[in-house]
């Protein structure tokens, strides 16, 4: 780890103040994988920068601390510096959290940075690539939340190229201001259900990715501001419609030479992936149900976790703990041309930092253990009867979050990965969110018993 000098800040502060920048805000993140933070005068950076900005912890969701206990404080990240596209007055530092001087163990990115330590151990850097869905919608006349575009109302419009270009002036505005960053921004779309749309952009290293996916979800929602519109993060906003996922795209490299060491092209399994790869994937499938606790975080979550249930057919979802080649009904899929893993049931509302630090534990478990997954399934999974999955020894993945979460109780991988602290910060907020849920009497239960007896 390279140590930021008083000599280095005073450059970046220089730096910042020759491109217009006023206030710097040193960002951690809830539970949620929120951004927060507190907003300094450039003038303070150097103060900034050495961890002046204090927070109590007990005022955010998922921070685990007493109203008496040392207040956090931000220590933020130089090379995370972000000049805000829409708003260049200011910079956004993705920032560890510290506490009586040192990490703070329930930090989100102090803990994912200790998974990274390990894999650095063992030789290993994690690259992660996310393809980000979400909702961009307006408020009617009634108060409903609709699609941007008056047109958007076809059964399939995934793909479509008039609803794109109904859309141009914030998606260019977005991915304008993507590319700006240095994001590589390869290709966006409107998705399978109406008013939703994905962007694709060049993977990075796992932390920078978690910071850029935490960033991201700001800017969507200022822009989205910006032009009179909402955006939204949730996962499955509409019964009959698909839901907004964030699928991860994953594969270690050397971390000397950066080699991915995933590639293959003698891959006995044929699906271009080498043998750390397949053990990295069996970790992952051992872990699957603990780990989707975390990156399908929400009651919410478990809506977009089926199988039919959509005006479009399937759901595109997965919902077995399985991985195969090119075939979007895994859990883990081996796209074309491997040389990487792509994780198909996390969602847009993870906090990527947590789900990251899971996935990777999980799978560097399977590299340490030399575990096999078995042979790739290459067939719909969908259209697999029960008896035939039971033979295979394949298993449903969660189906609600109170199940999920059972999971990853039992799980020793849970602790281990976020400690104590957060272990059982998480569990009890998120049984509180499910029994919240479990209390409400929707409008369907009215519907359907309220005259039935």
């Amino acid at each position: 780890m390279v140590k930021t000098t008083d000599g280095d800040i005073r450059a970046l502060k220089e730096k910042l103040t020759k491109q217009g920048v006023r206030y710097a805000l040193p960002a951690y993140v809830d539970m949620h994988g929120v951004s927060k933070g507190k907003s300094v005068p450039i003038e303070h950076l150097d103060r900034m920068m050495k961890g002046s900005e204090l927070c109590t912890g007990a005022a955010l969701d998922g921070v685990p601390q007493e109203v008496t206990d040392e207040e956090v404080s931000a220590h933020p990240d130089p090379k995370s510096c972000t000049i805000l596209p829409w708003n260049r007055e200011v910079a956004w530092f993705a920032s560890d959290l510290w506490c009586e001087g040192k990490p703070f163990e329930p930090c989100s990115r102090n803990t994912l940075k200790r998974q990274l330590a390990k894999a650095s151990d063992m030789g290993f850097s994690l690259n992660l690539g996310i393809e980000t869905e979400f909702f961009m919608l307006r408020e009617n006349e009634k108060g409903d939340y609709v699609p941007v575009s008056e047109a958007d109302v076809m059964g399939k419009p995934c793909y479509d190229t008039r609803l794109l270009l109904h859309n141009y002036a914030w998606l260019d505005e977005l991915v304008s201001s993507m590319n700006e960053l240095g994001w590589d921004v390869f290709s966006f779309d409107h998705e399978d259900t109406n008013g939703q749309f994905e962007t694709d952009f060049m993977y990075a290293n796992a932390l920078t990715m978690a910071d850029r996916f935490t960033f991201f979800r700001l800017m969507v929602k200022e822009i989205a501001r910006n032009h009179g519109l909402v955006a939204t993060f949730m996962p499955k906003p509409w019964p009959n419609r698909t839901g907004s996922a964030a699928h991860y795209n994953m594969s270690l490299a050397d971390k000397r030479t950066g080699k991915n060491l995933f590639d293959s092209k003698t891959d006995r399994r044929k699906c271009g992936l080498s043998e750390l790869g397949y053990h990295f994937i069996a970790g992952v499938l051992k872990h699957s149900h603990a780990i989707c606790a975390v990156t399908s975080p929400l009651v919410n979550s478990y809506k977009r976790l089926v199988k039919q249930g959509s005006m479009t057919g399937f759901t595109w979802a997965p919902v077995f703990a399985c991985y195969g080649g090119n075939n979007r009904t895994n859990m883990l899929r081996i796209p074309l041309g491997g040389g990487r893993v792509e994780c198909r049931s996390t969602d847009i509302a993870c906090n990527m930092y947590l789900g990251a630090a899971m996935m990777l534990a999980a799978g560097l478990e399977g590299i340490r253990k030399k575990m096999d997954p078995g042979a790739p399934h290459m067939e719909n999974m969908y259209a697999k009867t029960d008896a035939e999955l039971k033979k295979a020894g394949i298993r449903l993945l969660p189906r609600r979050l109170d199940e999920a979460l059972d999971h990853f109780e039992a799980d020793p991988l849970s602790k281990e990965v976020f400690g104590g602290t957060m272990f059982k910060a998480w569990l009890e907020y998120k049984r509180a969110e499910w029994h919240d849920y479990h209390n409400h009497i929707s409008d369907w239960e009215r519907a359907r018993y309220f005259a039935m007896f």
